[in-house]
């Protein structure tokens, strides 16, 4: 078990989706995105400042760090690069483009610079998606397809595990990893929320090898040891948490973005902090995010 403080709301500010947040250590600021802002936002614990970048299309479905500088963003038509100096995006790679209805959702750079990103039907729940490797030279290959609603994207410190949910399952899977060819396989059920509350959302792992995942719509996030067993859960104050990653100087600080999204008024009235940025100090520590090597 861990030693949890209480979540706290660090931001009074209301997204509509916030999504895949991520910890940039050279700066000491934390980066996330709104879905349906669309937008990239930052944070800086120290100073409190916030800033906020709106993106050119409708949605935004994640993002990462690029190696070369700037960020890498997943646009509702492809992958673009982006210029937090100047708020500019440039069009690298277009993906699913052509299909009416789709965007990209969920995805993480892995440790060696690949990009693995998952696609979904923004209106209609059916398993139109697909799952996608991009490489750092662009080069795009489909793992696989079926699916709905793609999250919970991340890779294990030994680098011999990747995680997947697809949401509307109510399951999460892990595959093994092959690090060096860039390869999955050996799909198995690692956890199966069907009798919980909510659905499995986003993730984050921490040097120990746990998993701590957003369950939407279940007010928490859980944090389930390498067995997949629940080791502990943060309740909290809204229904909709999203996603969660580890930051602050010492990576030991678990910060939850949430949505306010498709909440009545009366809804939103029971629950002002929807749509806040939390941040729980665990007693457990993250470990540096992986970039994107294009």
């Amino acid at each position: 078990m861990v030693a949890l403080s209480s979540p706290e709301r660090v931001l009074a500010f209301r997204d509509a989706l916030g999504e895949v947040p991520l910890w940039h250590a050279p700066t000491q600021c934390l980066w996330w995105i709104d879905v349906r802002a669309p937008s990239l936002q930052s944070w800086n614990p120290a100073t409190g400042a916030h800033r906020v970048f709106t993106l050119p299309t409708k949605s935004v479905g994640s993002w990462a760090f690029r190696r070369q500088g700037g960020m890498l963003v997943s646009l509702r038509d492809g992958l673009y690069g982006f210029d937090p100096a100047t708020g500019g995006t440039t069009r690298l790679l277009s993906l699913e483009a052509d299909i009416e209805g789709h965007r990209l959702n969920d995805g993480r750079a892995d440790s060696r610079g690949r990009f693995w990103i998952g696609t979904m039907h923004d209106t209609v729940r059916a398993p139109t998606g697909s799952f996608y490797r991009v490489d750092p030279d662009f080069s795009v290959q489909k793992v696989f397809d079926q699916v709905d609603i793609p999250n919970s994207t991340v890779f294990s410190p030994d680098d011999q595990r990747m995680y997947f949910a697809d949401s509307p399952a109510r399951k999460i899977w892990i595959f093994d990893f092959d690090a060096e060819e860039g390869r999955i396989f050996n799909r198995r059920v690692f956890v199966d929320c069907a009798t919980d509350p909510g659905m499995p959302d986003g993730s984050a792992i921490d040097e120990d090898g746990c998993l701590w995942n957003a369950s939407y719509g279940g007010s928490r996030v859980v944090r389930y040891t390498p067995a997949g067993k629940i080791d502990c859960i943060i309740p909290l104050p809204v229904t909709q948490p999203s996603c969660c990653t580890f930051g602050g100087p010492g990576l030991d600080t678990l910060f939850i973005t949430t949505a306010s999204q498709r909440l009545s008024a009366e809804q939103l009235a029971s629950q002002p902090m929807a749509g806040g940025l939390f941040a729980v100090r665990t007693g457990s520590r993250g470990l540096p995010v992986p970039s994107f090597g294009g």
